[in-house]
């Protein structure tokens, strides 16, 4: 078939200069005939593109497309050929057509359903398998105190459902901690996420709307898969499902202030909530929200064998002491360590000391509020209980509680030795108050010994514990009657024979 300008110029010099048709097709390289053909034509309809049905694909298609849906939430490399297809439905399903048939459809269709998935990064695109994600806060009553806290939603606008977790802080560990803790739950991870320019998620905007991402955040992404979008600067509506989500939690699940006694605890308890709010019509498409959230499973990616290490890695030099300072909080390493530069572990709720094997020193749980520091001693206490003139040219008592600092430096050598050692075997969980008490009741009739201080120290250890009955585990035989006097012995003087 001519194009659309060869045609034009056959009609034109046919029909209006009244050229011959032999000449026309001469200078066309064309048949004669060809030229008659559309100088004379009246009608120029459009010519349908005939599809030839293929009957044997007909059953076995829904298959193929299964297949192929299946795959696309798994790694390329576990993918199944257009060639493995072919044998399976051959094999188990009596395929009688070809394998360039199959080959044939498989490429299409990958490419249909890559259009579709594609589509769903569009902005403000309520597919299913798509969620937005961003941070709230809310009161809580810790400790008889009333504290605000985040809180991370996922919402997931096809379905209009969400899940939500509550954290010590808005940081890069907490997101991510949350991120994977909703995937894990739900068993699987939504195609695309909507994000706002989180800093925890996003180091820097850049021209024409790229994002440099934080290093763990980039590497989280590509462990687990998913395609990731950013709002535009000051446009919240772009992402305005999550946003109406996050006063929806606020005010249905936290509002009056939330006790919280033990935060995994009380995080354990919101998986529930989430999901009995689901037993409702959706509020546009009269759909049960349930049924709406088992769409979305269909179109999830799945997990990866492996959880990503949600921590960040960094190296810090100790101080004098042997601390090291992250994020405006101070953690004690060991005085082995003072001056020298040591790797940190940190986590949303830990903060690990590694040495240049990578193994643990000591593991903090992470500072959040107010408290600046956390000391851990037994590595202090170790190592000075074996070099207690060390102890002299330290700062160490510095760090002890004010009543310790005082008693220690009043010990001899000897004293501060035993009393290290002391230290060394009760305290637990580095928490002094109990040692404290034993101390200042030891002391109250002078400088005390060690052993002073362990006396004390059982005693109130003990105080409140109850002695219980012995429990006889058999019934005690009965006894004989007691005959009392000396009568009985006067069977030993008696002649033999005698009764």
């Amino acid at each position: 078939m001519l194009e659309v300008t060869q045609i034009n110029y056959i009609r034109h010099e046919a029909n209006q200069k009244g050229d011959s048709y032999a000449s026309i097709a001469k200078r066309m390289g064309i048949d004669p005939r060809t030229v008659k053909k559309y100088a004379n034509q009246e009608e120029f309809k459009h010519k349908q593109v005939q599809k030839r049905k293929a009957p044997v694909m007909e059953h076995v298609k829904p298959i193929i497309d299964k297949w192929i849906k299946e795959d696309l939430k798994k790694k390329k490399k576990f993918h199944r050929t257009a060639k493995r297809m072919f044998t399976q439905l051959v094999k188990f399903h009596s395929f009688k057509g070809s394998y360039r048939t199959v080959r044939d459809y498989v490429s299409k269709r990958k490419k249909e359903l890559h259009d579709y998935i594609e589509e769903a990064a569009l902005p403000l695109e309520s597919l299913p398998g798509t969620a937005q994600v961003d941070f709230g806060t809310a009161p809580f009553s810790y400790q008889s105190k009333v504290i605000e806290l985040p809180y991370l939603v996922m919402s997931f606008p096809y379905s209009n459902t969400f899940y939500f977790q509550v954290f010590p802080s808005e940081n890069t560990e907490c997101l991510l901690e949350g991120l994977q803790r909703i995937f894990k739950y739900m068993g699987g991870v939504p195609r695309t996420i909507r994000f706002d320019n989180l800093s925890p998620a996003v180091k820097k905007i850049l021209a024409k709307g790229e994002r440099e991402l934080t290093d763990t955040f980039e590497r989280f992404v590509m462990h687990l898969g998913f395609q990731y979008e950013f709002c535009n600067p000051r446009k919240g509506n772009e992402k305005g499902h999550v946003e109406s989500m996050v006063k929806y939690v606020r005010n249905n699940f936290l509002l009056p202030e939330c006790t919280i006694l033990d935060l995994d605890q009380f995080n354990a308890t919101l998986w529930e909530m989430a999901e009995e709010d689901r037993d409702r019509p959706h509020y546009k498409k009269k759909v049960n929200l349930q049924h709406l959230f088992e769409e979305e499973q269909q179109e999830w990616l799945i997990l990866p064998e492996k959880d990503f290490e949600c921590a960040i890695h960094q190296e810090l030099k100790s101080d004098k002491y042997g601390m090291v300072n992250y994020d405006s909080k101070v953690y004690s390493t060991s005085p082995r360590y003072a001056r020298q530069v040591v790797k940190v572990q940190v986590t949303y709720n830990t903060v690990a000391i590694l040495n240049d094997q990578n193994e643990v020193i000591v593991k903090h749980s992470r500072l959040y509020g107010i408290k600046r520091q956390s000391m851990i001693w037994q590595p202090y206490l170790d190592l000075l209980s074996r070099r207690p003139r060390a102890i002299k040219y330290t700062s160490i008592y510095e760090q002890f509680p004010p009543e310790w600092t005082e008693y220690l430096r009043r010990c001899t050598e000897d004293e501060q030795k035993e009393v290290l050692k002391l230290l060394g075997g009760l305290l637990k969980n580095d928490d002094f108050t109990l040692l404290q008490e034993a101390l200042v009741n030891a002391s109250r009739k002078g400088h005390p010994s060690a052993d002073q201080i362990k006396h004390c120290f059982y005693s109130l250890l003990n105080q409140d514990h109850q002695h219980q009955a012995i429990k006889v585990q058999s019934p005690v035989p009965d006894m004989p009657d007691i005959q009392r006097g000396l009568s009985h012995y006067d069977a030993f003087f008696q002649p033999e024979g005698e009764a």
